[in-house]
């Protein structure tokens, strides 16, 4: 979850934006519920966490005041609960993207690992759910917001940020070492030009923010938060609305002190927040309100896409970021490079059948696509969200792991009829002989040598012929099968 603010003395923009990013992951042990569980609310003994009620909540509080607004990052909780309504909603929140007031960033199916996914499953992740979007909202993406991997690769900044047409990217995890710099001179946005061979084309606006990516110490309103609200009551007890504007304007100011340019961000949120999000808006709204009157700072709440544009319009000159943000370190002796090679069981599945959903969705689009099943749809979901930062990262718990293992394998499945029956028509049509209900046995168990077709006694005449599908071109490859010993 996450939020912007500004700041600067008076005639200094401050904005305040209010959104919640939804990460499948808690603060906490890395990662301990599943999709699901994050997703409905259970099991929370664990992580009190319960995305349909963010999002529920969400758009109430924002057809509360039109001023308000909220910023939504994984798709793959937010198609999951566009599914669940019913067509007002859906209409009412197409009003609030077409105003402003929703805005939809990233817009992956996840918020993905930058170091262990290949290039094409980043991708794939991300361009897939942009579709969605420009489809029901007619939207397109304009920011890039990776605020929680665990280090950030240059193929982040120039494919997956310039290349696909963002105007800027986020991020909150960078080295404390390199962070402490930044900061004291004013680094921490940049000009991200991160390849080498494309030079100034696809250089990108990016930042990493000054904290993490959670609110200023003292400014979280979640109903059972220990930040002291905003009670401007004078009729009761505990009156603190100075104090409050005070403690917003000395953050403000700390950060002005860090930042080029008057405009500030503020991330007014983090991991699970604004189940109730009431209870946040009701306390912005009255800072927003009480610290414009103060007039020492201007605050308001804005959206990633209303920051990047005043940066844009600034004339100021930002410092020039070439190559990557790796190792990332958060403390002395805390480096987070554990997690290249953590779980390699997990990685090489996702990386396996990342190579079998290219070949599968050609044998689908020459077959013809079914709409009604089986299709790739299964198994692209599930790699999608298996690219996430918690996921072939290998950081997640056991649980959790097995979870993403489990909607792989269900993918793989469907797929494999996909592929199956496609392999069956070809063969037909260019033999002339046999139909299209041949039926073709695949071997998913090479990497432990077995394959029952293979295996098949053979001795009594039986045939076995072996129809091999490249998907690339290219040179040579020597494909290697189990077989019984006549």
């Amino acid at each position: 979850m996450v939020s912007k603010p500004w700041l600067q003395p008076a005639p200094s923009y401050h904005p305040l934006e209010s959104y919640w990013d939804t990460e499948d992951d808690a603060p906490g042990p890395r990662c301990a519920h599943t999709l699901t569980a994050y997703y409905v609310g259970s099991n929370n003994s664990i992580q009190g966490a319960c995305v349909q009620n963010v999002l529920d909540s969400m758009v109430l509080a924002l057809l509360r005041d039109k001023n308000r607004k909220f910023i939504y990052v994984e798709q793959a909780f937010f198609q999951r609960w566009w599914r669940d309504q019913s067509e007002e909603t859906k209409t009412i929140v197409k009003v609030l993207v077409s105003s402003g007031q929703l805005e939809l960033i990233n817009r992956g199916w996840c918020m993905h690992d930058e170091a262990a996914p290949h290039y094409i499953d980043m991708i794939d992740q991300t361009t897939y759910r942009h579709k969605f979007i420009k489809q029901q909202f007619n939207v397109t993406p304009r920011i890039g917001w990776q605020i929680d991997p665990f280090g950030h690769s240059a193929v982040q900044a120039y494919l997956l940020g310039a290349e696909v047409g963002f105007d800027s990217l986020f991020f909150g995890r960078i080295d404390y070492q390199d962070r402490a710099k930044r900061k004291g001179d004013k680094s921490l946005e940049v000009i991200w030009r991160a390849s080498k061979s494309l030079g100034s084309s696809s250089q990108i606006f990016a930042g990493a923010f000054p904290e993490n990516y959670e609110p200023p110490s003292g400014f979280y309103f979640e109903v059972n938060d220990d930040s002291d609200i905003v009670q401007d009551d004078v009729n009761l007890f505990d009156y603190n609305v100075q104090e409050r504007v005070n403690d917003f304007v000395a953050a403000a100011v700390s950060q002005a002190n860090i930042t080029r340019t008057n405009h500030v961000m503020w991330t007014m949120g983090t991991d699970f927040k604004y189940q109730y999000a009431e209870s946040w808006f009701r306390n912005l709204d009255k800072l927003i309100h009480y610290v414009n009157k103060d007039g020492r700072v201007n605050a308001l709440y804005s959206t990633p896409s209303i920051y990047t544009d005043a940066k844009y319009a600034e004339t100021d000159s930002w410092p020039l970021k070439e190559e990557d943000y790796f190792p990332y370190a958060s403390d002395i002796n805390a480096y987070w490079t554990g997690y290249f090679t953590s779980r390699p069981g997990l990685k090489g599945y996702v990386r396996m059948l990342s190579g079998y959903y290219l070949a599968a969705r050609q044998l689908e689009v020459l077959k013809g696509r079914n709409k009604a099943g089986p299709t790739t749809d299964s198994l692209g979901d599930a790699l999608g969200i298996a690219q996430h930062h918690d996921a072939v990262s290998g950081t997640s718990q056991q649980q959790v792991a097995d979870d993403y293992a489990k909607r792989l394998a269900i993918g793989h499945k469907e797929a494999e009829v996909v592929a199956a029956e496609s392999l069956a028509g070809m063969v037909s049509s260019k033999s002339g002989q046999g139909s299209s209900a041949t039926h073709f046995q695949q071997c998913p168990l090479l990497n432990i040598s077995y394959c029952p077709p293979t295996d098949a006694d053979l001795s009594s005449g039986k045939k076995l012929v072996v129809v091999v599908y490249r998907k690339l071109s290219g040179k040579d490859v020597v494909f290697e099968y189990p077989m019984t010993e006549a």
